[in-house]
């Protein structure tokens, strides 16, 4: 047995191919041989698959915030910014707000009405005192809270000083235009500066009337 292995290995250094058809004929006979007598082939590794998996450590892709939950680090919500107000929270304008603010515009109409018909003094003064004494109350209820942020809110404080100082005007006018003359401290009493008081104002009114609507 021994001679013929050495023979064998003397061959294979000598002819490599005939080495080669020896061995492949002998792979096929052994294979028709085992030819239904079970599995033939390398069988799986099945230990993988219960092996213990490795633990990962991951760790988190942000950074923690110091501080984070801790409320005296957080920053306070820029109310007093108008930009905050006009714009972040211009969802957030309260309907109870509009409703005060719709309720001044029939006052405003009437008063501008009046200047339009040139009512009487009177008249004049009645209306001018009724819109003053709301607007003073809007101004008041909502001082210092978002709404008077608001460009609305801005503008009737605005013609609430017009009225108030033109309805003076006008009753000073009838006190003191007989005694002076229409001469420097007497000029402001002229009726056409009083006139043009009066068209300033009315524009005045119609606009925040439209602003006031666009609002709503």
């Amino acid at each position: 047995m021994k001679k013929f292995i050495l023979i064998l290995i003397l061959i294979s250094f000598v002819n490599p191919c005939y080495a080669f058809l020896w061995w492949n004929k002998k792979d096929k006979a052994l294979e028709a041989e085992l030819q239904g007598k079970g599995y033939a082939g390398t069988l799986p590794n099945l230990n993988k698959r219960f092996e213990k998996k490795e633990e990962k450590i991951t760790t988190p892709i942000f950074e923690s915030q110091e501080g984070f939950n801790n409320p005296s680090e957080l920053k306070p919500v820029p109310r007093e910014n108008p930009a905050f107000i006009n714009i972040i929270q211009k969802k957030d304008k309260t309907s109870k707000y509009l409703t005060d603010a719709n309720e001044i515009i029939p006052m405003i109409e009437r008063l501008a009405d009046c200047i339009e018909e040139n009512g009487s003094l009177q008249l004049f003064v009645t209306r001018a005192n009724v819109l003053a004494m709301n607007i003073d109350s809007l101004m008041k209820k909502y001082e210092g809270q978002p709404e008077s942020y608001y460009e609305s809110f801005r503008k009737l404080e605005e013609i609430n000083r017009f009225v108030k100082s033109i309805s003076q005007l006008r009753k000073e006018a009838v006190t003191y235009q007989r005694y002076l003359a229409y001469q420097e401290s007497g000029s402001i009493y002229n009726p056409e500066n009083i006139n043009q008081q009066l068209q300033y104002l009315l524009d005045e009114l119609n606009s925040t009337v439209i602003m006031l609507r666009e609002e709503e």
